[in-house]
């Protein structure tokens, strides 16, 4: 058998770990030839496909390329790390899925579950690949795994349990269409049997339709309309329905900080200045933000004080219109501060707002800008000034990923 991984990232290499230790044990892949195949070969890396008869996909290899299209259609089998992983985890898998949030859900259901005794796991794309802990799983194990659509886009197999968060448009760069997003997204529902159940909110138009292909319990919720305060509402109610006691969600809930990267305080400073004495600066470290909704989200829980946004990256052919419309709402935000690759079009965006907007060629400058506009111009003393690094956008065209923009914005923060 000649096996390819295709994309040689974090779950890549977790991949060729295990395809190894498997070769030992499994007669399935005891002869198995085992190729990398990864874009740093060169643009012609997909162009023998064809020659193997398995071909494991990583998430950052889009399953709609021509080559891999063609590949399938010539009989080459196509699986990933996650399709794997259903294939052989002898647990309950709670699934978590959504645009924004999906992260902060699978952390907070995680921290409830552990806390109520549950022998838990967490991994998928929260930074961890399922098959590192594939070892680590008995049978009464609850195991959370974090699913983008890139992990769901060909998953024929549902969680036990799903939890959809808000949908919207995203990785429209990637996906040929809002429609291939959604069915994407989907298979988190769609293979659900009739003893398997879907936490959706019901106010959201998208997650509910998801919620909707399950032939499970449904169960639709309610919350805020963004935000931290309502992935909270999502995994309270999953955790209650997996019997924890109400007084450990609530303990838990009340200590939770937070995710890193996502609306994160990450330094607040007082003046020392005699004449600027009572000035405060906060500043919000929000680089999870790879869209224009979430942006806005920031922008609007920030809505009570002056604030600075930082935004711009990588585009993902997303209209910036909803970030231009809760800056208007706001009515609070003094200065936009812009970088990247789409500046332009963020700018163009929001030009109408009557706010200052200035676009500068590195995170580094737009710290300082920030800083600077902020001593410069705070007229209310008694309010802090906030400076939100919220982008909006992808981070590739500047940062390795959205967690290295986050923790360099950190660095240069604190040296201030």
């Amino acid at each position: 058998m000649k096996i390819a991984i295709l994309g040689y990232g974090r779950e890549g290499k977790s991949l060729l770990k295990f395809l190894k230790i498997r070769r030992l044990a499994d007669p399935k892949y005891k002869k198995a030839e085992i190729s990398i195949l990864d874009q740093k070969q060169g643009e012609n890396y997909l162009k023998n496909l064809a020659d193997f008869d398995l071909v494991f996909r990583s998430p950052g290899v889009p399953l709609n390329l021509p080559q891999i299209q063609k590949a399938i259609k010539h009989g080459v089998k196509f699986s990933s790390a996650t399709k794997l992983f259903f294939d052989l985890c002898p647990a309950k898998i709670i699934g978590v899925t959504g645009t924004k949030g999906k992260g902060t859900t699978s952390t907070i259901l995680y921290n409830i579950l552990k806390k109520c005794g549950h022998s838990v796991l967490l991994a998928g794309n929260i930074g961890k690949s399922p098959l590192s802990i594939l070892s680590k799983i008995k049978k009464d194990t609850l195991v959370i795994l974090e699913l983008s659509s890139f992990q769901l886009w060909d998953l024929a197999k549902s969680p036990h349990i799903a939890l959809i968060t808000d949908i919207f448009p995203d990785h429209m760069d990637v996906h040929k269409n809002m429609a291939e997003y959604l069915g994407a997204k989907a298979n988190i529902a769609r293979f659900q049997k009739k003893s398997d159940t879907v936490f959706y909110f019901k106010d959201n138009q998208l997650s509910s339709k998801i919620a909707g292909y399950s032939h499970g319990k449904k169960i639709g919720l309610a919350g805020e309309p963004f935000g931290l305060k309502k992935n909270l509402v999502l995994a309270s109610a999953a955790a209650a329905y997996l019997g924890c006691p109400a007084g450990k969600i609530h303990q838990v809930v009340r200590e939770f900080k937070g995710v890193e990267h996502r609306m994160e305080l990450v330094r607040s400073i007082k003046s020392h200045s005699h004449v600027l004495k009572n000035m405060r600066m906060r500043f919000y470290n929000d680089s999870a933000s790879t869209n224009p909704q979430t942006s806005a989200a920031a922008v609007l829980s920030s809505a009570k004080y002056p604030t600075i946004l930082i935004a711009g990256g990588k585009d993902k052919n997303l209209n910036y219109r909803p970030l231009a419309e809760a800056i208007k709402k706001s009515g609070n935000v003094q200065m936009v501060i812009l970088m990247g690759e789409n500046k332009d079009k963020i700018a163009k965006a929001v030009k109408n707002e009557k706010i200052k907007v200035k676009s500068v060629k590195s995170l580094k400058d737009a710290i300082h800008e920030a800083y600077k506009f902020a001593k410069n111009h705070t007229t209310n003393y008694l309010l802090p000034t906030t400076i939100l690094f919220s982008p909006g956008a992808a981070s590739f065209d500047m940062f390795k990923d959205y967690a290295d923009r986050g923790k360099q914005f950190k660095a240069l923060v604190k040296k201030l």
